[in-house]
């Protein structure tokens, strides 16, 4: 027994991944199944739908002037995870199956480090999203004042804590001194690991969730009283709406990544008792949905975000090339008239019309 327990605790760095895969009596297919094919297949087509809409979600708030402000510089770094979140995914479908035994354990470890890279730049990124809005809310604003510097400065916070969080495994905690501590589902990874980065992930959930419960309680309130003053109305609106999407984005994350979480922490505190293997390739491909959900919150909810993707879509397709075409000739007599008060309203009327218009025009100038 004493030699059975210096050895697990001795460190084991000479070992290949096909070693730790086997003490913890996970598979590796030795050839390709059509399973392995069909599976591999369908998650490069989703990896690559889900960069190309996240990155047309990032040109979008880069060529829309009216998207830039924090929440949105914010959201787009939302596009950005996400979009990295793809490209793990992608890279995870190119070294799996039969592919996993010839890996080296850095790339082993690479290939785990990007998926959580891309989760806690998602996870950070919404607790910034949800302080901005904390910011702004509780003074009835629709965009705070943060200065571009400290937005920029945030997102490469956000950024680093993903990278750290993302290295962690394969610097220091991770099974290679404890045998018996290995995780079943990522057999390298300390199961003290899973439990402490799940355990971190789902109370970042709790605490979001009470912190927008709590602001889109106090918006409510705040609407109904403006909704006394018309001149009040549409700011109110305007702020809700927001509130809306941003809920529905951290709704989708939550209930796509807390099945993926959970098993996590199941495998660390059951190990082989929690049969995790069973079911964690079907929380993955579930969590993944959740890179291509955001865009198409936005294309539902946001009608500014709509159209702009609309526009990009044209522009790409080569209808942009003059965006006058369909644009109607009017023939304004701007003079202001000094006598009739119905001409003056008449004035009033045409030139809101030709505001109309020029912001019409200016739009499709994007393009």
């Amino acid at each position: 027994m004493a030699m059975d327990s210096n050895w697990s605790n001795s460190c084991h760095y000479d070992h290949n991944v096909t070693f730790f895969y086997n003490l913890v009596a996970k598979k590796i297919n030795v050839v390709w199944t059509p399973r392995d094919i069909l599976v591999i297949g369908l998650g490069l087509t989703v990896s690559v739908i889900v960069m190309l809409a996240n990155l047309m979600v990032m040109v979008a708030i880069f060529v829309n002037r009216r998207f830039h402000f924090p929440i949105y510089y914010l959201l787009g770094n939302m596009a950005a995870a996400d979009l990295f979140a793809g490209i793990a995914y992608a890279n995870l479908m190119l070294n799996t199956g039969p592919r996993t035994s010839s890996l080296t354990k850095e790339q082993w470890y690479i290939r785990g480090a990007l998926i959580d890279i891309s989760l806690t730049a998602s996870v950070a990124n919404l607790l910034a999203v949800a302080m901005e809005r904390h910011q702004t809310i509780f003074t009835m604003q629709l965009h705070s004042k943060m200065t571009k510097r400290r937005v920029v400065l945030l997102i490469i916070g956000i950024w680093a804590v993903g990278i750290i969080m993302g290295l962690v495994p394969s610097l220091f905690w991770n099974c290679e001194c404890d045998l018996s501590d290995c995780s079943t589902v990522a057999p390298l990874y300390s199961r003290r690991f899973l439990i402490f980065w799940a355990v971190l992930n789902l109370l970042t959930f709790f605490i979001m969730m009470a912190m927008y419960t709590r602001i889109f309680i106090y918006v409510r309130y705040q609407s109904q009283l403006a909704s006394q003053h018309t001149s009040e109305m549409w700011h109110s609106q305007a702020v809700i709406n927001l509130m809306k999407i941003i809920s529905i984005v951290l709704g989708a994350f939550v209930i796509c990544w807390t099945p993926g979480l959970v098993t996590l922490l199941l495998d660390g505190l059951l190990g082989a008792a929690s049969h995790a293997n069973d079911y964690e390739k079907y929380c993955l491909v579930f969590a993944e949905c959740n890179s291509l959900v955001n865009p198409i919150i936005y294309s539902l909810r946001d009608d500014e975000m709509r159209r702009t993707f609309k526009c990009i879509l044209c522009c790409l397709c080569g209808r942009g090339a003059d965006p006058q075409r369909d644009a109607p000739s009017l023939e304004i007599d701007s003079p202001l008239p000094e006598n009739e008060t119905s001409s003056y309203n008449d004035w009033k009327i045409q030139q809101r019309l030709v505001l109309s218009w020029q912001r019409v025009i200016s739009e499709e100038r994007m393009c």
